[in-house]
């Protein structure tokens, strides 16, 4: 039989890790908090990778590559940069190793330390800054729009695969621009491109809006985000758009002249978004039996299983699958078939349901005869006998329809655990239920630590829409302008 995962009603949290594990997405790697994307998790993330850079080009940007490491005193200059990084960062201190006198094997050579310690990046930010004042010299040079595909280390002491690992992958773009104006229109142009991404590419509804000022990201002057509920109702942060106002430009000094002929400071954006995202595809719509990918994603999205006793059978089935197969790649669809002798089709369906290949075919003897194929789909788990005759139309059809049904499956699940809350003592019940809640809050930070530390929630973000109504906050009393989405998170 195929691996067995755990229920999610019985672990969630252990249902999500043999997931990952099992359906050789990911495994923990000999460095500690570290981890191995296995084969067949990178060609999803590659899938990611094509489909956001084909975003990132058509809104004008370039891919471009900055150095691993930050000398220390770059990440000095910017204030709240550092302290929001400080605690993760993982320094370089020496430049080469020896062997101990002693014999005992191989040690850092003391007299081989460098004269300036060297910050593995947790972020760019202060590197690509410092480079973009060689860069930028004119108003004739801006918008310098600019992205990086990259690792970055951020020291993290509890971990889990792929949504908090001390090593991820990630793209970072970081922009510089003549007006303030231009730089937020760039800021909320880039999250929309990541809201559009989730839910066009990952079937993943998302919640746009701005982080409050306790969430921003360091060094930023406003934070906009999208944020996704998991299946066990908690949040998780999607991806990250930010208005660095001229903070990093005035610390790298990086002006240009006007056309006015006036010296001035450029206007700064960065947004990212991370392997963390693959995470967010497994809790998002996953289930029991393994995996479920929108077939946008899904590294093998038809698979095509022969029912055969016989050789003389099997080749008969092959000979038949030759022509669909090569029909299903001219329409853009990648497709599998498998004709080893390794397992028996049981096995096959199970081991394709766990690794959530959208579409399965089986052919056999009979199916020759009868002119005609088994269908299943892997969302909805049902199957139907369908012409061979036409098969490549009917099954672009399907995986549309597939990718649509797991958008709105997890559209309604999360508006039905999506509560709007008015008094604390119904808040702290339902925060132990789960789900997003919707309520009102005066705007201080006081009130905004209070409820983390009463109820562990957190303001998932601001929305932008659907909740400007007026009313009292849900904690302190005092006026609100709109309700603010609080939840548990990742």
């Amino acid at each position: 039989m195929a691996k067995a995962i755990p229920a999610r009603s019985e672990d969630y949290s252990e249902w999500y890790n043999e997931l990952v594990r099992k359906a050789d997405l990911a495994e923990n790697s000999a460095v500690r908090g570290c981890m191995v994307i296995k084969p067949y998790g990178f060609s999803i993330w590659e899938k990611m990778q094509r489909a956001l850079d084909d975003m990132f080009k058509e809104t004008g940007h370039q891919n471009a590559y900055f150095p691993l490491f930050i000398p220390k005193s770059y990440l000095s200059k910017e204030a709240s940069h550092v302290a929001g990084f400080a605690k993760e960062c993982a320094v370089v201190t020496h430049y080469r190793l020896k062997n101990a006198e002693d014999g005992s094997g191989i040690i850092v050579d003391p007299e081989a330390k460098l004269e300036e310690e060297l910050i593995v990046r947790p972020t760019s930010e202060t590197v690509i800054w410092s480079t973009y004042k060689n860069w930028i010299q004119s108003y004739r040079d801006l918008p310098l729009l600019i992205n990086q595909w990259a690792n970055v280390v951020r020291w993290e002491m509890r971990t889990r695969l792929f949504l908090r690992t001390a090593e991820f992958l990630w793209q970072e773009g970081h922009t510089a621009h003549a007006t303030a104006e231009e730089a937020q229109a760039e800021t909320r142009q880039m999250l929309e491109v990541y809201a559009t991404f989730a839910e066009e590419w990952m079937a993943m509804p998302v919640i746009r809006g701005t982080k409050t000022a306790n969430e921003r990201f360091a060094g930023a002057d406003d934070t906009l985000c999208i944020e996704a509920m998991m299946q066990d109702g908690k949040a998780l942060q999607a991806g990250t758009s930010h208005f660095l106002g001229q903070n990093f430009a005035k610390a790298f000094e990086v002006q240009f002249l006007s056309k006015q002929n006036k010296l001035e400071y450029v206007w700064g954006t960065s947004w990212g978004l991370s392997t963390r995202m693959m995470g967010a595809l497994v809790m998002a719509h996953s289930d029991d039996d393994g995996l479920i990918i929108p077939p946008k994603l899904a590294p093998i999205q038809v698979v095509i299983v022969p029912i055969y006793r016989s050789d003389e059978q099997l080749d008969a089935v092959s000979e038949k699958v030759k022509p669909l197969m090569t029909e299903l790649r001219k329409a853009g669809i990648s497709v599998k078939y498998d004709n080893s002798d390794s397992y028996k089709p049981g096995y096959k369906f199970a081991e394709y349901e766990l690794r959530g290949v959208p579409v399965r075919l089986a052919i056999g003897a009979r199916d020759l005869e009868n002119g005609t194929v088994e269908m299943a789909r892997r969302d909805l788990k049902t199957k139907e006998t369908v012409p061979f005759d036409g098969l490549t139309e009917r099954i672009v059809a399907l995986l549309d329809d597939i990718q649509k049904t797991i958008y709105q499956k997890a559209l309604a699940f999360r508006e039905a655990n999506t509560f709007v809350i008015d008094t604390f003592d119904d808040f702290k019940v339902q925060i132990e239920k789960g789900g997003f809640i919707m309520a009102h809050w005066d705007g201080t930070s006081e009130t905004e630590e209070a409820i983390k530390e009463q109820t562990k929630a957190t303001i998932r973000c601001i929305p932008f829409e659907g909740a400007n109504e007026s009313g009292t906050c849900v904690y302190s009393g005092k006026p609100s302008a709109q309700r603010v989405v609080f939840a548990r998170a990742y």
